[in-house]
């Protein structure tokens, strides 16, 4: 037999673009590390170690939740495989702890991608690309979702990244200035949806105390319908945004994190529907064989003076 192996050399891909550096992880296609110079962007993980608290997770065919792993498409019940007996529903997808391959590369830009093969509660194929470009202010991350079945295929999407402005001690999330564009936020009980809905002012201003993990939808959007996260600490102004592809935002302030991760930074999702999408059915998005969704958010900084 011949003594030939999987290709393991290549763990991660680096962009650079001005004092800009950005690190892409190959086992799940995360976004590793994004810094500015000194500044850490992104609350991110040392390479080769499994992400905490999924940062910089990919998530496909679902984002967040899904209770109990249990949902139902044309009259099949599917059983998902779930998190853990203290978290026993299914969780951010299928996706962030397999490898990806790189499909195209260029100087500031890379795409990077892998397949949802059918799997055990989720019996569809999906094809899934993520088109990253860095400039010296910003990062452009678009998404694409392509049905590669023979059959109508749900899913929804989102991203994961854990925003950092500057703290370096638990709990420093406190002090930063958040304002979020969403109008309604769906309340949820255990991280998994009541029901109900409820108005929500994104005025929010220091975080102080206020624990957040906190889904919004009716989100404020500019004349080009991109809708805006600001997030202001002592290392300068992060801004998040999404265009109308992502009509949910949730905003996670780490408060069941460890040690040595709680509340030092915030995590702002991107997702195109809210917990428990595949069982309740709210803002799936359905491919046809062949079908193709795509959507873009963005990160962008301003390092204080």
């Amino acid at each position: 037999m011949p003594d030939t192996w999987p290709d393991s050399e290549r763990t991660e891909v680096l962009l650079t673009a001005g004092d800009a550096r950005l690190a892409v992880d190959l086992r799940g296609g995360a976004l590793r590390r994004l810094t500015v110079g000194a500044w850490e962007l992104l609350d991110g993980y040392a390479p080769g170690a499994a992400a905490p608290g999924w940062r910089g997770a990919v998530l496909v065919p679902w984002p967040n939740r899904t209770r109990h792993g249990r949902w139902s498409w044309e009259g099949e019940e599917l059983q998902l495989e779930v998190q853990s007996p203290a978290e026993p529903h299914a969780i951010h997808g299928l996706i962030a702890w397999q490898p990806w391959a790189v499909l195209g590369e260029a100087d500031r830009s890379v795409t990077v991608g892998t397949t949802v093969e059918p799997h055990v509660g989720y019996p569809f194929r999906l094809a899934v690309a993520v088109d990253h470009t860095l400039a010296a202010d910003r990062l452009t991350s678009t998404l694409r979702v392509r049905n590669a079945g023979d059959r109508p295929a749900p899913f929804g999407a989102g991203f994961h990244p854990y925003l950092s402005v500057g703290a370096t001690e638990d709990g420093g999330v406190s002090d930063a200035e958040l304002t979020l564009p969403g109008r309604t936020e769906l309340v949820l009980d255990s991280g998994m949806p009541t029901g109900e809905r409820r108005a929500f002012d994104g005025a929010v201003g220091r975080i102080g105390n206020r624990a957040l993990d906190t889904p919004l939808t009716d989100l404020d959007r500019d004349a080009e319908g991109w809708a805006h996260v600001r997030l202001r600490g002592r290392a300068g102004e992060l801004v998040v945004s999404a265009d109308a592809a992502w009509p949910w935002l949730q905003v996670y302030s780490g408060d069941t994190l460890p040690a040595g991760q709680w509340r030092r930074s915030l995590a702002v999702e991107p997702m195109t529907c809210p917990p428990n999408a595949l069982a309740d059915d709210v803002d799936l998005l359905v491919l046809e064989p062949g079908q193709e969704w795509a959507g873009s958010w963005s990160l962008a900084w301003n390092p204080a003076a």
